[in-house]
């Protein structure tokens, strides 16, 4: 008995010391004395047990020193003891082509693929050493090889494309990654590997001509085509998106479905004309269709959308848009799917034809036909409060917008509501009261609140209490209230005025901004070309250059029809502002100039 403790004791003794060497060994080896750590790890190795928890660094530590002939000795002994490993040959391959030894190094490569793609674990085992070694070539034809031997066209589709990116050959995957899609429809794999891996405008292009052949080569096959549509949203390129499916709608007997929510999107997006070309489309092809009524009253929204952005205003235009919301209303009377008109009608009236009484009485009328729905009857009631703004009446509209907000208390409404209230204290110079509600804001459901509520929320910031009389900040809301209520002539007065008093203030730029956007809206376009101009000379570091080189594009593009001087300046925010909101419709807009594409 005494015996077998001394013989346990001495072969924990033993186990213990192997432990330390090894815990030794590794200690050299990082610190980079190599040869000490060769010295414990040729030891190590005549346990076999310890062949893998020393192998990678035995290894590298042997070829850091140039000790080629132990390290193949030390290899194919390996090999010889672990046959089932094949990485030990992975690493004599390397050995060889580390040591010059090109021809059998070649040779080494060679048996090592074909070995390895008779095996799945093989070619699992061997993917991080070709990745390791920046080995791709070799690494995708041992991943082809496998595939021919498996007679499976589809195999390691994912491997291989992620081989491809790295080998910088993106046409090669991409061919993969359809492949996969192809065969795995409800993956998200393809669309998260473009967005990932599809950038630059070469690349699109790319993208876009393979897409088209694999359409006209595979016709009976959607997915292409749905591949497209998907990457043309993304772009922001809702007029091609709608080309592709408008061809699918005709040719599989849709119903218009599709189109009509790609519409949706569009004009969720602000793609207006876009959107109005696919409303028609729906209207002129599916008049029974049940979504008809929700389609004819956003087509009229998309043409309004269009008219208010379009300087200077046409009155004879508004006039001409209450006609049709009147004629929709008399068509299909007053029902859940119209009743939006009646809110639109009055807005015109009241923002565009200064007629507030009339305003006033439609959505009195849209309150009192609207029955139990509630959420309608609310957004009314913040249209009144709007109304009343423009008739001087803050306090009617403050209450208005009050009772929204305890009416639908965590709802998106209230959540508008209480932005509207934060506004209505800028207005009235109530600063400190307007920014409480709009730090609270900033953590919205909506991105597009959150958005409003901390841009305003740091334009007071910045510029409140930098006079004592906070003058400064008081005139420009002033001027804000004056363009809510289209008093653009008056508030480009007082513009002209302020920048001449604060034209060293911090709040410059943004009277700068106001002042561009209204001479725009009057159509004095060489005033707004000055002003934005001087925004990007002389605050290209502040928040509001890109939108005034966004601005200047559209100007060129749009008013003077100078395409090459749009071009430049489209192409100047996707390279001096790659993040700004604008990028999606610059590269759209540089890229209808430049001729890529016609609808």
């Amino acid at each position: 008995m005494r015996r077998l403790y001394t013989l346990i004791i001495v072969l924990f003794s033993l186990a213990a010391v192997r432990a330390q060497n090894l815990e030794l060994a590794t200690e050299y080896y990082n610190q980079g004395e190599f040869e000490k750590a060769v010295e414990l790890y040729e030891k190590l190795s005549r346990k076999k047990e310890n062949s893998r928890a020393i192998h990678e660094n035995y290894f590298n530590a042997l070829v850091r020193l140039k000790s080629f002939d132990e390290a193949e000795s030390y290899l194919k002994a390996e090999i010889k003891d672990f046959p089932e490993l094949i990485i030990y040959k992975a690493d004599l391959a390397y050995l060889y082509e580390l040591s010059d030894q090109t021809e059998r190094a070649e040779e080494a490569y060679q048996d090592l693929i074909e070995e390895a793609s008779s095996k799945d674990a093989y070619v699992y085992q061997l993917q991080n050493f070709f990745y390791r070694t920046n080995k791709m070539n070799t690494l995708i034809e041992m991943l082809l090889k496998s595939r021919e031997r498996s007679k499976s066209v589809d195999k390691h589709n994912i491997q291989l494309a992620r081989a491809y990116l790295y080998a910088g050959k993106k046409k090669e995957m991409l061919e993969e990654v359809f492949s996969y899609g192809i065969s795995h429809p409800q993956s998200d794999y393809v669309q998260r590997t473009i967005q990932d891996n599809i950038k630059d405008e070469a690349e699109i292009e790319m993208l876009q001509k393979l897409l088209y052949t694999k359409i006209q080569l595979n016709p009976e096959l959607v997915y292409y085509n749905e591949i497209l549509i998907w990457h043309f949203i993304q772009l922001g390129e809702f007029g091609r998106a709608f080309t592709q499916e408008r061809a699918l709608d005709r040719r599989l007997g849709l119903g218009g479905v599709k189109v009509y929510e790609l519409a949706n999107l569009a004009y969720k997006n602000n793609q207006y004309r876009d959107a109005a070309r696919m409303y028609q489309y729906v209207l002129n092809e599916y008049p029974e269709a049940d979504y008809y009524a929700y389609a004819r009253r956003l087509n009229i929204q998309c043409r309004e959308e269009i008219i208010k952005n379009t300087f200077p205003l046409s009155r004879e235009d508004i006039i001409g848009l209450i006609e049709q919301y009147e004629s929709l209303l008399q068509d299909l009377g007053k029902t859940t799917k119209t009743m939006d008109a009646l809110r639109n009608m009055a807005l015109l009236h009241g923002f565009y034809l200064d007629d507030h009484d009339k305003a006033i009485s439609i959505l009195e009328d849209a309150i009192a036909n609207a029955g139990s729905n509630f959420n309608f009857k609310d957004q009314c009631k913040l249209d009144l409060g709007d109304i009343y703004i423009l008739k001087d009446e803050p306090w009617e509209a403050t209450l208005l917008y009050m009772q929204v907000e305890k009416s639908q208390k965590e709802d998106h409404l209230a959540e508008i509501a209480k932005l509207k209230n934060a506004k209505m204290y800028y207005y009235t110079g109530e600063f400190e009261l307007s920014k409480e509600v709009l730090d609270i804001l900033k953590k919205a459901t909506t991105r597009e609140i959150a958005n409003d509520a901390m841009h305003l929320s740091l334009l007071i910031q910045d510029n409140l209490g930098l006079d004592t009389t906070e003058a400064a900040m008081r005139a420009y809301a002033g001027v804000d209230l004056l363009l809510f209520q289209n008093k653009n002539t008056e508030a480009l007065h007082q513009l002209d005025s302020l920048f001449e008093l604060y034209k060293s203030h911090s709040l410059a730029d943004e009277i700068l901004w106001l002042r561009g956007k209204t001479h725009y809206r009057l159509d004095h376009i060489n005033q707004a070309l000055y002003d934005f101009n001087a925004i990007v000379e002389n605050y290209k570091f502040d928040i509001l250059a890109d939108d005034s080189l966004y601005m200047l594009a559209k100007i060129y593009d749009q008013n003077l029809g100078d395409k090459n001087k749009a071009m430049e300046l489209y192409r100047q925010i996707l390279s001096d502002f790659p993040g700004s909101i604008y990028g999606s419709e610059a590269r759209k807009k540089y890229r209808e100039l430049r001729g890529d594409f016609v609808f």
